[in-house]
């Protein structure tokens, strides 16, 4: 896994606006759209990652943990941002190939 390459990438998500930030808005979202990538930061509490695992058994959402929360956050460019929804399919494609290289 090349952690470079996903985080660049989640970038140019974030200025295409295919990510989606904020527990409220990523836990709404989930259930409109059939696939979801969710960037869920390592660091979380386990409030927020009870919920998202709870979401995961009801819903096809593949959950990346790898990152910190200062990944994530520099990566979009905004302030403590703890879990990202990408909803765009070929973004999702192209981070399950480069989480899988």
């Amino acid at each position: 896994m090349n952690k470079g390459k996903i985080l660049n990438l989640l970038g140019l998500a974030t200025r295409a606006r295919k990510v989606i930030s904020g527990e409220d808005f990523v836990l709404s979202e989930l259930a409109k759209n059939p696939h979801n990538l969710v960037f869920l930061a390592s660091d979380s509490g386990a409030n927020i990652t009870g919920k998202i695992e709870k979401k995961a058994n009801s819903f096809p959402i593949t959950i990346v943990t790898e990152f910190t929360t200062e990944e994530l956050s520099n990566a979009v460019g905004k302030e403590n941002r703890k879990l990202l929804l990408v909803t765009d399919k070929g973004f999702i494609e192209k981070f399950i190939e480069y989480l899988n290289s």
